[in-house]
């Protein structure tokens, strides 16, 4: 009787624990659900630790395209940050997915589908909501996406099975000899189980991190069913594809738990768990599933990319939902034709209250005006806009009409100390992949270049600059080019439409209006920033007069009566 008694107390321990943690769980979603319901249209509330960017390369990395962003040019735009500003997803598949379609803009208008999903998920809420609780069930990875898991798996081998078969065998010859012979039989069955129990620990530690990516899988398996509960036609057949290629993990899921069961090696102080963590040390029941279900990763890894790929494009098109909604009114979607470069009101997505700005023009542009005058940010925007109407088919602005473009930008440049390339040589390289993109086939080449050649003197600077915006011309290249050099608007007029951005120094104080405005710039303010800043007034003053007898001569004159004695 106490044995019964015994047995009922841990069933209704277990039951109740069972019961304590499902209630967590609905609490937990319901929870979700709220914050979801509340936040939606606002921009993301993520904050991210130093590894959490880690994984959400993979897909991108494992998925080369023809024609990508590459990485100068993902860097000068800060395209992490617009990753993060439209990132809403809740499980890695989305992020990944989500990462790779901003890396790899369309070359052909090819947005139907995602424009009937991402408005299906704009306008229904509930069903929304119910895609991210699937999402959020899905989860993440830890670090490192799961394609680098397997990567390293990989390098790890495949893991034979044959050893833990024979010793089973011979662990099973060793128990029947214990019926003809039992001292002989027992001690050869203690010595079989201290070897099988050392070895295990010792595979254990190397297959223990792997695991992570394991109940990854098993939870995008898992959450296939739940994506067929979606009955809507707008998913019908990514959910047709997603039945088809999950049937082919039946035998991955089948015994799993014997690997992935939550209770393993944990110390939980279940008796049931208890029996089967000794069970396992001997058998090495869990190690060999875990070689059989590796097997079956690379047997099948083109189903389980077909997968991630499928799930990943759905929670981008929430994510995009969800973004747009975040800019209501804002937005626009793209055209796509020959022709000019037309943008409306166009604004950068991470400058709160940015000032927005129209750009139509058949041709290159060529920007002048001071510092901090907008220039920098007004090719950002451009550029940024181009890449989210090729890749999420949004724009953030009134009105965008462009043809599909391959793009590249050369901005924020960086000496390469390992390279041990100057500033100036690490310009002409950058520039130099732009030239050589233009002479290969594909689509028209959009590049924004930000202070062309700054790394080097004024005449050899002017000299080349002229001629490679030249030949970026010639080559059917659309440049959006900045300058402070004034001469190049003179020299460039015939190939490049010019604008500029301005400001207005009074009463010690700069004002722009970060307007952009026809023509070259009329003004010079970078002397008079002096003053603002508190340099001392003579040498302001003689900077001044230096720069408009140049105006005038067309030279520079180092002449004593412009070096004050008191000062110099």
């Amino acid at each position: 009787m106490e044995l019964y008694a015994i047995l009922i107390i841990v069933g209704l321990f277990i039951l109740v624990a069972f019961l304590l943690g499902l209630r967590d769980k609905i609490t937990a979603e319901k929870n979700l659900i709220k914050i979801l319901t509340r936040i939606y249209g606002q921009a993301p509330t993520k904050h991210y630790k130093n590894d959490d960017m880690d994984h959400v390369t993979g897909f991108y990395r494992n998925h080369r395209g023809d024609f990508q962003i590459d990485d100068t040019t993902w860097n000068d735009l800060n395209m992490d940050g617009v990753f993060k500003r439209l990132n809403y997803c809740l499980s890695a598949a989305g992020e990944e997915y989500l990462y790779y379609m901003l890396r790899t803009p369309k070359q052909e208008d090819d947005f139907e589908k995602l424009e009937k999903q991402v408005d299906f998920l704009k306008k229904n809420d509930e069903d929304r909501r119910k895609i991210q609780l699937i999402f959020h069930r899905i989860g993440n990875t830890s670090r490192y996406s799961i394609y680098d898991y397997i990567d390293y798996l990989e390098k790890f081998g495949k893991g034979s099975n044959n050893f833990h078969y024979i010793m089973l065998l011979v662990l099973l010859g060793a128990i029947v000899l214990c019926f003809v012979n039992f001292n002989y039989g027992f001690i050869a069955l203690i010595i079989l189980m201290v070897v099988q129990i050392i070895s295990y620990f010792r595979i254990k530690s190397n297959i223990d991190p792997y695991l992570v990516t394991y109940n990854y899988i098993m939870r995008v398996l898992s959450s296939v069913k739940n994506f067929s509960s979606l009955k809507q036609d707008v998913f019908a057949e990514d959910m047709e594809e997603l039945k088809k290629a999950a049937a082919e993990f039946s035998s991955f899921r089948m015994g799993a738990d014997i690997l992935l069961s939550p209770a393993r090696n944990n110390s939980s102080g279940n008796p049931v768990d208890l029996v089967m963590d000794y069970i396992r040390m001997v058998t090495h029941l869990d190690i060999i599933k875990f070689n059989q279900m590796f097997r079956i990763i690379v047997e099948k890894m083109d189903k389980l990319d077909k997968i991630l790929e499928i799930t990943g494009r759905i929670e981008a098109c929430v994510s995009i939902a969800c973004f747009r909604a975040s800019f209501e009114g804002r937005y626009v979607i793209p055209e796509f034709a020959k022709g000019p470069y037309m943008g409306k009101e166009l604004i950068h997505p991470l400058i709160e209250d940015a000032v927005a700005n129209d750009i139509e023009t058949g041709r290159g542009v060529l920007l002048t005006g001071s510092n901090a005058s907008g220039k920098s940010t007004f090719l950002k925007t451009c550029a940024i806009n181009s890449i989210l109407a090729q890749s999420i088919h949004t724009v953030i602005g009134s009105e965008y009409k462009a043809e599909f473009y391959r793009i590249f930008s050369s901005m924020a440049l960086k000496d390469d100390i390992f390279e041990g390339d100057s500033y100036y040589i690490v310009e002409i390289k950058s520039i130099k992949r732009i030239l050589d993109a233009a002479a290969q086939e594909g689509s028209r080449v959009l590049c924004f270049v930000d202070e062309v050649l700054r790394g080097t003197n004024t005449v050899e600077r002017i000299a080349a600059s002229t001629q490679i915006l030249k030949k970026l011309a010639k080559e059917g290249v659309s440049c959006f080019a900045a300058t402070h050099d004034i001469e190049l608007t003179a020299l460039l007029k015939e190939e490049y439409d010019i604008y500029h951005f301005e400001g207005d120094v009074t009463d010690n104080d700069v004002h722009f209006d970060y307007k952009l405005k026809q023509g070259p710039a009329t003004t010079r303010n970078a002397i008079k920033l002096l003053g603002v800043l508190g340099y001392d007034e003579n040498i302001v003053q003689d900077a001044q007069k230096m720069a408009d007898d140049f105006l005038v001569k067309g030279k520079w004159a180092v002449e004593q009566n412009y070096l004050r004695k008191d000062i110099y």
